[in-house]
């Protein structure tokens, strides 16, 4: 697909981007793909296929999860830069914190970054876990998301101490899901959980594939 299908596609699922920040995901798409060769961050056998398994997927949580004005977001184990660098080329508003533990993947992710040109985008080098012991990061995120890092109730056991009042949990997930997600009820009391099947009009493989935007509240 060539970036006019893909604003195309955008637009036709309600993700409306202007030129401007078109252009910011097709040099982020180019530098992921050119440095993936390098450093590997996503899938090899997808390489061919980022703007519609790894970007268009990102973005489809603007679709299918809230994020209010200015939002502070986590991105969990953000490897070559996803979900979170899409967020934030899309929504500039949102002030964007990417985690991952791996260094050389994180030298990338941060002249990725740097590359879009928007403060409020900060990448950090750490376990996840690690950051609860940082008091500045307790209760600091509005919205925390993952594309497929670990399982529901784990990523909540790491992070829950970092989610705000009144924040949640907006995951992006594949696959027959029941027992993971009651796993995460039975481990977390308070919890609601739910599964929104993703469904891209022009990309039928989302729903093939069982994507899903899982969210996460507390009571």
């Amino acid at each position: 697909m060539d970036l006019i299908d893909i604003w195309t596609t955008l637009s036709a699922n309600h993700i409306p981007l202007d030129r401007e920040q078109m252009e910011h995901l097709e040099r982020y798409h180019n530098d992921l793909r050119y440095w993936n060769e390098r450093v590997n961050m996503v899938s090899r056998k997808d390489v061919d296929h980022l703007w519609e398994r790894h970007i268009v997927h990102s973005l489809m949580l603007l679709r299918y999860a809230e994020f209010k004005p200015k939002a502070r977001v986590l991105d969990i184990g953000t490897g070559g830069g996803l979900p979170g660098i899409p967020l934030k080329i899309a929504r500039p508003d949102l002030r964007v914190t990417l985690v991952d533990s791996i260094a050389k993947k994180m030298k990338m992710v941060a002249m990725f970054a740097q590359h879009t040109e928007f403060k409020d985008i900060t990448p950090i080098t750490a376990r996840v876990e690690t950051l609860i012991e940082r008091p500045h990061y307790r209760g600091a995120f509005d919205v925390i998301v993952s594309r497929a890092v670990a399982r529901t109730s784990m990523l909540i056991s790491w992070t829950r101490p970092l989610l705000a009042s009144g924040g949640y949990y907006a995951l992006l997930k594949g696959g027959d899901l029941r027992e993971e997600l009651d796993e995460a009820r039975s481990d977390h009391p308070g919890i609601t959980i739910t599964e929104t099947p993703i469904d891209v009009l022009g990309m039928p493989w989302f729903k093939s594939d069982e994507k899903k935007v899982i969210t996460c509240r507390f009571s």
